[in-house]
């Protein structure tokens, strides 16, 4: 288990040593697929596929394949994550519950290098978080230094849809494929950084990661790697050009 934990460690330092900055395609698509429209689903057929592969070493020895597509329209970003789990469990239910404790799909966004970025965190029963993030650096007591929290109001117009049930437990420990699907509006991320006018040419930074803490496999996974146990790290975010 050491051995393969430090041989993880040292697969990230080269990743991060050769400065690899992963880059992901999104494409228009008018209309966009609809919150019921499943992976296989023809209207996703165009959306380049990203894999969230790369596992934090502290991660447990359960390695779920997580896929994630996104497609964006006129007035947002439509995007659709596919899990091959196991060891599934999800119980926060509230809006701005810590959700990430449960098995978890999140999408970081960065609309403008000058400005803070969005955290888009959905557990496997759809119940999900959201802050817009100005300063991360970590607090001696928890928490992060300068964020503010969306609104009810700004977080009911962020859309998301899970293939399971809004709750799951006990654990499920079988082999379990689950969907999660999410649409975040335009108008939500501007009220925090400004009009963002055409997505078509523009390039963000973000990450997409998997993770799960309170089961009895925990793991963290991202798309672009992390030098460290924590996913507020602008630094380590990739790029993500619109079409």
């Amino acid at each position: 288990m050491e051995r393969r934990k430090k041989s993880e460690r040292d697969g990230v330092d080269r990743l991060l040593s050769k400065q690899v900055v992963p880059g992901y395609q999104v494409r228009p698509a008018h209309p966009l697929p609809p919150l019921t429209a499943g992976w296989d689903d023809p209207l996703w057929a165009r959306a380049e596929t990203a894999g969230v592969t790369h596992f934090r070493p502290e991660s447990s020895a359960h390695r779920p394949q997580v896929r994630v597509r996104l497609l964006h329209g006129a007035d947002g970003l439509r995007g659709i994550f596919r899990v091959d789990d196991q060891y599934v469990r999800s119980i926060r239910t509230g809006f701005q519950s810590e959700v990430y404790k449960d098995s978890c799909v999140e999408f970081f966004m960065q609309p403008r290098p000058d400005r803070g970025y969005f955290n888009l965190e959905m557990n496997a029963g759809g119940s999900h978080l959201s802050y817009y993030v100005e300063d991360p650096a970590r607090l001696a007591g928890g928490g992060l230094k300068k964020f503010t929290a969306l609104t009810a109001e700004e977080g009911g117009r962020i859309q998301v849809r899970s293939s399971l049930p809004a709750a799951v437990d006990p654990e499920v420990r079988e082999p379990l494929s689950w969907q999660l699907n999410f649409f975040v509006p335009l108008a939500v991320l501007e009220k925090y950084v400004g009009p963002l006018a055409s997505l078509t040419g523009q390039t963000w930074r973000g990450n997409f990661y998997k993770c799960a803490e309170d089961v009895s496999h925990p793991h963290w996974a991202s798309w672009a790697p992390v030098d460290e146990l924590n996913f507020h790290l602008p630094r380590c975010f990739g790029r993500i050009q619109f079409l």
